[in-house]
């Protein structure tokens, strides 16, 4: 008898059909003789629609009610997969996050997970039910109902299978597993039957977007192994373990993301302490900075530029325009029409020239590069927004990735 976590999407559950489609196949994986947790995200764009009713009706928006306001959609599916479960005559039982033993940090709207204590989902499993818990919430210390934020429901069934010592995770999705590109962009990309946590966190970091960061994060800590799967096909997915003895792929994915704008500060004076007095303040006003470089000091000035989310991108203008009066740099510019392409791959390690094919493949295709960060396993180009598409289209050729992954010697 196996233990699973199987999470659920809100794609997967977002009508009574589907609901009950996902009852069924929890049913099914109870009479084979495994027992089943079940996390449920919010049914469809539910969420998205209580956030939109909370911007009509306020502009204040405590982040305490927002917490209560979203948490409402995980807690009314609950007790519809439940009901739906029941019909087909096995017992479940519904627990929000703080039923379930999800003790966070009081941090409203993005809450962190400090401790899980799921002796209640111990016992309903022991009374032969399948406990049903609302994701992506929790309890605070105050007593308060929390929210984990966006992709907090695959943090939820991570953090849930490590406490219970549950053999798998799966994740079950609106795509049949992780691929090695946007197949929306790349027509021939391929679904991967295996890959790495620290591939698949380099390509959730940037820019792939399932399964969330934070549970691969978790997951790879933990060493909880996760299966992302599809919830409509039911097929086999993509399994994600710790690195093994077998061979590694030199390039696994090309994976893009179109969420960036560049931030560069003109002038700045090539001295100690310049540098960290401008991302100390990015940093307090929680702007994530991903992508630095800095130019060569020419007459004792330099440049830095940046990237950020779009949607900080004005915040972050406006603290580095404070922070060029206080320290004496002359200019900031801002632009919004970037984007970052990444090719990622375990054996690109120890395999030289991966680097060059990416140079080589977008100068090809006349295709600037504004930016470079590279990892053990990770090299990223920023480029024209206009220009992302081809250039997914073009790595993916470049390293052969429709017929299969080129390994290690």
């Amino acid at each position: 008898m196996a233990l699973l976590v199987q999470k659920f999407g809100g794609t997967s559950v977002g009508t009574p059909d589907r609901m009950r489609a996902v009852a069924d196949h929890v049913t099914r994986t109870v009479r084979r003789g495994d027992q089943v947790v079940v996390v449920i995200s919010a049914m469809g764009k539910e969420t998205d629609d209580l956030l939109r009713m909370a911007r009509e009706v306020s502009n204040t928006r405590p982040g305490r009610e927002m917490d209560m306001l979203v948490t409402a959609g995980e807690r009314k599916a609950t007790a519809l997969l439940c009901m739906a479960i029941a019909d087909l005559g096995v017992e479940a039982e519904s627990f929000t996050g703080s039923q379930a033993g999800f003790l966070t940090d009081a941090t409203h709207t993005n809450a962190k997970i400090i401790d899980v204590q799921p002796d209640r989902i111990r016992a309903s499993l022991a009374a032969g039910r399948v406990p049903v818990v609302g994701g992506a919430q929790g309890q605070s210390a105050q007593r308060n109902v929390t929210f984990l934020g966006r992709g907090g429901s695959d943090t939820t069934a991570v953090a849930l299978a490590h406490a219970l010592g549950a053999d798998s995770c799966e994740l079950y999705t609106d795509v049949p597993g992780v691929f090695t590109s946007d197949p929306r962009i790349v027509t021939d990309a391929r679904k991967m039957e295996h890959i790495t946590f620290d591939e698949l966190l380099e390509m959730t970091a940037n820019g792939c977007p399932k399964p969330a960061m934070r549970s691969v994060e978790f997951a790879r800590t933990h060493g909880v192994e996760l299966h992302v799967r599809s919830a409509f096909t039911w097929e086999s997915g993509t399994v994600v373990t710790k690195e093994s003895t077998m061979e590694q792929a030199i390039v696994s994915a090309v994976v893009h993301d179109a969420d960036e704008a560049k931030v560069t500060i003109g002038g700045v004076a090539d001295r100690p302490g310049v540098a960290a007095h401008v991302f100390r303040a990015l940093a307090d006003a929680d702007i994530n900075v991903d992508l630095i470089v800095q130019n060569t000091s020419d007459q004792g000035v330099t440049d830095i530029s940046f990237t950020v989310p779009h949607g900080d991108l004005d915040n972050a203008v406006a603290i580095c325009e404070v922070a060029g009066a206080e320290v004496g740099f002359t200019r900031v510019t801002a632009e919004p029409a970037i984007a970052r392409v990444s090719v990622v791959g375990a054996g690109m390690k120890s395999h030289p020239g991966v680097a060059a094919t990416v140079f080589e493949t977008l100068a090809a295709n006349d295709i600037n590069i504004e930016m470079i960060a590279t990892s053990a396993i990770r090299v990223s180009c920023v480029v024209a927004e206009s220009d992302i598409e081809r250039a997914v289209v073009a790595l993916h050729d470049a390293f052969g990735l429709a017929d299969g992954p080129v390994y290690v010697d």
